[in-house]
């Protein structure tokens, strides 16, 4: 019964369809950012050392926590809680991301890194909003499948800025280009408005004291105590830290190996969104069978293996096959390593505190690919790509041998 449920819930229950819709709108900045923006600056002659530090203008994804709070407490004359700071973050987005194509980065860099940060400061608000309301909308059994149809959607719209921008960009400028992209955010703008509110709409705080300091208690004084706390603060820190490095440059990677910006929008992006896809689903339907901690293991383990088809793609060289296959392969396991710790993350979210806790643990993951992906320009340049690529294989590692202490394979789950 369990299974027909799962699919009715894919087929036929709104919440899932609200699901894609969110998943498209949350994803498509985070895009905008890791595969726009680089070919953008590369294009226009900036160096992968200071492409790669562009990493650190997003560290709101990593710092999101901080303000996360107050769109707990406080809500909006209009909308509701969760759906009045959506309404305001898409707006912002679609502003910011338009502006980008009126500035030349060789020349206006300062501005540049300003919009940037503008763009990843809105991008990280809407998805501590998206992330609360999933939550909440969600039972517990629909979860896993739930934030499977979600990602899902966050990858599809890595076609927009990844595949269908560079395209756009070979035959336009990017004042025109910049513009048609932002205009997508529409379709989260639209979702916003016609969507209900959660039901915790009024479940809040009785003051910013209690929003800031009680889901963070909560969390510290779980079972187990510091020692459990900090183990799962390690975990995120580390499980996705070999991925996130290899896919940091991806763009500027395929630049440098001879391909054009058209078959980068074509074969790469397009190889690296069936793939994902693909594992999506795998992912979401094996987790009807698999306990959340198996599913970390298994998927964590091709997670690592996938990396080094990059080292190979870095070896052979401007190779479309090759280029299509380590692509796939690489999205593939950062599809099915993605899945498991976006359960795994729903796992460990109190319903009280929906929005701070589950910003703190997102937070917490993407302070690899905020700090370390910063250094991989710098890394790249001195040992060269397939150095680097074993270099990230090896920094999977760790997350994986921390499975034995936060998700034995063998705990109930």
């Amino acid at each position: 019964m369990k299974n027909d449920r799962a699919w009715k819930d894919i087929l036929l229950n709104r919440k899932m369809l609200i699901c894609i819709f969110q998943g498209f709108s949350s994803g498509m900045p985070l895009y905008v950012l890791i595969q726009l923006v680089p070919a953008w600056l590369r294009s226009e002659g900036i160096d992968l050392a200071t492409i790669g530090l562009f990493n650190l203008v997003m560290i709101p994804y990593a710092w999101k926590f901080i303000w996360a709070p107050l769109l707990d407490r406080y809500k909006l004359p209009f909308l509701g809680r969760r759906r009045g700071w959506s309404l305001i973050s898409q707006l912002m987005l679609l502003l910011s991301i338009s502006c980008l194509g009126f500035i030349n980065p060789s020349l206006e860099l300062k501005t540049a890194v300003c919009l940037v940060f503008a763009t990843s400061f809105f991008s990280a608000t809407q998805d501590i909003v998206l992330d609360a309301y999933r939550r909440e909308i969600l039972e517990d059994d629909e979860l896993g499948i739930g934030n499977s149809i979600f990602i899902n959607a966050y990858r599809i719209s890595s076609l927009i800025p990844g595949s269908f921008a560079l395209i756009l960009s070979d035959i336009m400028p990017w004042a025109s280009v910049y513009p048609i992209v932002g205009l997508f955010m529409i379709v989260g703008i639209i979702t916003t408005l016609l969507v209900a509110e959660s039901a915790n709409d009024n479940i809040s705080p009785n003051s910013l004291k209690e929003a800031v300091i009680d889901p963070f208690a909560e969390f510290f004084s779980r079972k187990g105590g510091l020692k459990s706390a900090f183990s799962i603060i390690a975990f995120m820190l580390l499980y996705k830290l070999g991925d996130s490095m290899a896919t940091a440059l991806a763009t500027p990677f395929y630049i440098d190996l001879g391909f054009s910006l058209t078959e980068i929008g074509t074969v790469a992006k397009f190889s690296a969104l069936w793939a994902s896809i693909l594992g999506t689903i795998i992912g979401g339907l094996a987790m009807l069978k698999l306990s959340i901690n198996r599913a970390l293991w298994l998927f964590g383990l091709v997670q690592i293996i996938s990396i080094l088809g990059f080292a190979i793609l870095a070896k052979i060289g401007n190779s479309i096959p090759a280029l299509f296959a380590a692509v796939s392969f690489e999205y593939l396991g950062v599809s099915l390593g993605t899945v498991a710790l976006t359960a795994f993350i729903a796992k460990q979210t109190s319903l009280s505190f929906t929005a701070t806790q589950f910003a703190l643990l997102t937070s917490i993951m993407v302070i690899p690919r905020t700090f370390a992906n910063a250094s991989t320009g710098f890394i790249i340049d001195a040992l060269g790509y397939f150095n680097f690529f074993i270099i990230c294989t090896i920094a999977a590692i760790p997350g994986m041998l921390l499975l034995f202490i936060v998700a034995p394979w063998n705990e109930k789950n």
